[in-house]
């Protein structure tokens, strides 16, 4: 398959991250190695999506420090970034309202229709630019039919997020995306699909199977018509799991469970476990945080108390 017949994907992951750790980022790029070594996706972008304030968790910090360790946890990456939209609510969001904010933000950063994961393969899902009257942000003045490789697609709608930012107090470094903005000239991305996939470990496939904890009608969206890229914890039963669920059954198909052939151990995602280490003094704090993560906390004393 060439780049262009390849699905462009955006992961997008949902949580607390207090604090973020090492196997945070380690999920994002085993699933990217994964994808791509399944020669159908090419991961174009990673989106961290922190939780509100309102969520209730017991020893959740505020937003605005864990907006700012996720930032300092991807400061050296080219592909993952923070996102401050969920916390800018008034309220806790759904996962699956959090999936919808970002499928329309890029419908209308790009100009075009983006697809869920039962859109026909054959369908052009960016095909058409909603203004043909504007000109394409990618138009090429020397080759006008030259594609727009994954890199630049995401590097150009960072770009364009980036130009719209509103200015908060305290995490004035965030991009904001205000809604109402003009977004400008729509992009041509010619027969190029692009989906937004919720990215995930398989604690919340499980949780999936919890009665009454998830709407149905969420789960169908979330799993249905965007789908999820599970990385499972060591000796996690994915199958058994998916087979619990009648809503996981019938879409197995929209769930990518990430496969490593070498043994990768997981236990550095737990964020509870970096904070029983941060409160005890435990030098293997190291393993589970980054040191840029690590100063912020001690320098804004956070987790110094055994709650949460």
């Amino acid at each position: 398959m060439t780049d262009n017949t390849k699905t462009h994907v955006i992961l997008l992951s949902c949580g607390s991250f207090n604090p973020i750790t090492k196997g945070h980022i380690h999920m994002f790029e085993k699933a990217r190695e994964y994808l791509h070594k399944t020669g159908k996706f090419i991961v174009i972008g990673g989106i961290i999506s922190p939780v509100h304030d309102s969520y209730g968790k017991p020893g959740l910090v505020p937003s605005r420090h864990r907006l700012t360790m996720c930032q300092l946890a991807v400061q050296s990456s080219d592909w993952i970034r923070v996102d401050p939209w969920e916390c800018y609510q008034d309220t806790w969001q759904t996962t699956c309202s959090v999936l919808e904010h970002h499928r329309d933000l890029m419908k209308r950063v790009t100009g075009c229709i983006l697809s869920n994961v039962n859109t026909p393969s054959t369908t052009p899902v960016i095909g058409q630019p909603q203004n043909e009257t504007q000109t394409a942000i990618y138009q090429n003045h020397n080759t006008m039919n030259n594609k727009p490789t994954a890199k630049n697609l995401w590097g150009k709608m960072s770009e364009s997020l980036g130009k719209i930012c509103c200015v908060r107090p305290h995490i004035d470094r965030f991009t904001f995306v205000d809604e109402n903005a003009n977004l400008g000239p729509a992009m041509r991305y010619e027969e190029i699909e692009l989906r937004i996939l919720l990215l995930c470990g398989s604690d919340l496939l499980e949780s999936f199977c919890i009665p009454g904890l998830w709407k149905d009608s969420d789960m169908e969206v979330i799993v249905g018509d965007f789908g999820i890229v599970v990385v499972p914890r060591d000796g996690v039963d994915t199958e058994r799991i998916m087979n619990h669920s009648s809503v996981l059954r019938k879409n197995k198909d929209n769930i990518t469970v990430v496969k490593d052939d070498a043994n990768h151990p997981m236990s550095i995602v737990s964020s509870t476990k970096s904070r029983l280490a941060l409160q005890h003094g435990d030098g293997h704090v190291v393993d589970y945080l980054n040191q840029t993560v690590i100063d912020y906390i001690l320098q804004s004393q956070l987790y110094i108390n055994a709650s949460g």
